[in-house]
């Protein structure tokens, strides 16, 4: 992990997610999902981005073979609380005020934002998703975790719905939430079974030391709620997977 990336009061993740990635505010090289700056470039784009190519901790992972093992429940503490939706050119992202946690290995990792991927970044067993949210936490040392949730095609989202709604159609335009009750509660399946590995940001500077909890269940979207996202984006926005290496996924 890039200790030094990983600031108390902003995380790597949510720099990158911002699309300002590095430390402290700086400024790095363009990346992209596409061509000379896609996702195969970006280990070369930057020196800030080397774990990119050289990290051996690398997300997103198709999860094939997971190992049994005595789990928590993920102890979710979640309610209303959406600030703002926003359009930073590589996803739409949802912020998140103060007072949602999720409660792990001894840490309380408060929700900063969620945000989309479409198709999903994760594969279970081969199978990829149209659509995948990753729900962003961070302790107070900015130590990151992860929740994912996959997207099946099905019946209508009702809150994403109520997100796309809002949803901004060009790069670096927001609108606020701050009147909508939209809860990322309602967003997550009714059972909350999740594989668990050791990661990074999937995004670059593709930091280290992420703590990924990947929910089993997939939950349902039309087929024109991801079209919609995905004409917003003009692209696809996912990272290929990443090779296991030598670390264990538990379920």
């Amino acid at each position: 992990m890039q200790k030094t990336c990983l600031v108390a009061t902003v995380s790597a993740f949510l720099i990158a997610a911002m699309g300002v990635s590095g430390c402290s505010g700086e400024h790095h090289a363009h990346w992209s999902y596409e061509g000379k700056t896609g996702p195969a470039h970006w280990g070369k784009l930057d020196e800030a981005y080397a774990m990119c190519k050289h990290g051996m901790n690398q997300s997103p992972i198709n999860i094939l073979d997971a190992i049994k093992a005595e789990l928590p429940p993920l102890n979710i503490h979640y309610q209303p609380g959406s600030t703002a939706i926003l359009n930073n050119g590589h996803t739409i992202q949802v912020d998140y005020k103060k007072g949602n946690v999720l409660k792990m290995d001894g840490h309380e990792f408060v929700l900063k934002q969620f945000h989309f991927h479409s198709p999903s970044e994760n594969q279970i067993k081969g199978v990829s998703y149209p659509l995948e949210a990753h729900l962003v936490h961070a302790d107070a040392k900015g130590n990151l975790a992860v929740v994912a949730i996959m997207f099946e095609t099905g019946k209508k989202n009702d809150v994403i719905e109520a997100l796309w709604k809002k949803m901004p159609k060009h790069e670096d335009d927001r609108h606020s939430l701050e009147r909508s009750k939209i809860h990322v509660g309602d967003l997550l399946p009714p059972n909350l079974d999740y594989y668990r590995y050791n990661g990074s940001l999937t995004t670059p500077p593709c930091s280290e030391g992420v703590r990924w909890f990947v929910l089993k269940t997939p939950v349902p979207v039309s087929e024109e709620q991801v079209k919609t996202f995905e004409q917003v984006m003009h692209h696809h926005n996912n990272r290929p997977t990443q090779p296991l290496n030598a670390r264990k996924v538990l379920q």
